[in-house]
């Protein structure tokens, strides 16, 4: 379709002038790859959530992808996870050959439900749980913690939308307070940008250094203790070129180039996160008098990173299709989408659906849900002619 010279996409990157200079910098004067840049994202990441360790990573399915390795999952091993997400999520389980299990969602956070996470925790013996952190709103993560006391599970916090959001208790997600393993994604749409990226955190040295492993071919990093030191050492020397590839691992390293751009993004990671409530406060109050479209997580504004704004709209009792009305807001140079499409529904999946179980909320959610535009460049007045150009297409 032909684009218009101004139109809105749900979701967008935001550059300046520092993040163009530091990312200029690393290219005129610094390492490319394996720098500096990478290990200061790290502690910076690390200190603005809470958490002991963080990893970067070239993206966030690689993150989830070496998580589940770090906590040990294989061939015959059971992880749960929500079937509202994008299929990255589950993905990382099957690349361990393990079995993703899905959970019905909660209809009023739309994150994994602890009620009917214990029914199936009930049934199988499960290795993990994956909590989605969805649209930057926390599951409830001390009962999801609770439960893995009572059951015996490992937790991967698949945060790709919150970083910058906080769990009831005022922690950062991110912390690990009520989990294992975090992480989140640096994808251009997200809280911050480095391109494509991601950044694992963890409170547990072991992890951490498995997972540096991980990323950079199974080769020993940091204080690794050598396996075969007869050929490591000369006469007690450290042989200057030795290095050991002690398990199978990946090249999933973030450059420094990235880096930089996450570091900077970082310092103004307040602002981008201030704004979008702000702007979500005013689609809600906008809302109010719009029949039939009912914003989700709304009791979340304070707490809540804000990656997306969704909608629900009750097409039965409107006189036109999720379809028509996206291509009419297109039209007017709104861009809209859905998310997500249940990963269930996705072919390869349909080997996974656990039969006797309806996942009646998610299938709920699915017919109804519309991703509005929210970045941080989007202002109140453009808010507002969404938010009319929508009132007029459904009243029509």
């Amino acid at each position: 379709f032909k684009v218009k010279e101004k139109f809105f996409p749900y979701g967008k990157h935001y550059i300046d002038q520092d993040d163009i200079n530091a990312v200029t910098n690393v290219l005129k004067y610094k390492k490319l790859t394996q720098g500096e840049e990478v290990t200061k994202f790290e502690e910076e990441i690390a200190k603005y959530v809470g958490s002991k360790y963080a990893v970067a990573v070239s993206s966030w399915t690689s993150g989830l992808h070496i998580s589940c390795l770090t906590l040990g999952v294989s061939k015959g091993d059971f992880v749960v996870t929500s079937p509202i997400t994008f299929v990255a999520s589950s993905n990382s389980v099957l690349y361990c050959q393990g079995t993703p299990i899905f959970c019905d969602i909660d209809n009023e956070t739309i994150n994994m439900c602890p009620n009917k996470l214990e029914h199936i925790l009930k049934k199988f013996k499960v290795k993990a749980v994956m909590p989605v952190h969805f649209s930057g709103v926390s599951c409830k993560m001390d009962d999801i913690n609770f439960l893995s006391k009572k059951y015996n599970f490992k937790i991967i916090e698949d945060a790709a939308h919150a970083l910058g959001a906080t769990h009831s208790d005022g922690t950062k997600v991110g912390s690990c307070k009520f989990s294992d393993i975090a992480g989140f994604s640096l994808h251009p749409v997200k809280s911050i940008a480095a391109g494509e990226g991601g950044m694992i955190t963890t409170n547990n040295e072991n992890y951490y250094k498995r997972l540096i492993r991980l990323r950079s071919h199974g080769i020993n990093k940091n204080d690794d203790r050598f396996l075969n030191p007869n050929f490591a050492f000369t006469k007690g020397i450290l042989n200057p070129w030795y290095y050991e590839m002690q398990e199978l691992g990946y090249n999933y390293r973030l450059t420094d180039i990235q880096s930089a751009l996450g570091r900077s993004q970082l310092k103004k990671i307040q602002n981008f996160i201030e704004k979008r409530k702000n702007l979500a406060l005013v689609y809600d109050k906008e809302l109010e008098t719009v029949s039939n479209v009912n914003p989700i997580q709304s009791n979340h504004r304070l707490t809540s990173s804000h990656h997306l704004y969704v909608v629900r709209i009750n097409f039965d009792k409107i006189s036109i299709s999720r379809a028509e009305l996206m291509v009419k807001l297109r039209d007017k140079g709104i861009l809209t989408q859905v998310h997500y499409i249940p990963i269930l529904r996705n072919p390869y999946y349909s080997k996974h659906i656990q039969k006797n179980d309806s996942f009646l909320n998610t299938k709920n959610y699915f017919n109804e849900c519309l991703s509005l535009p929210l970045y941080y460049e989007l202002k109140e007045d453009n808010v507002k002619y969404i938010v009319k150009e929508l009132d007029e297409i459904l009243k029509n």
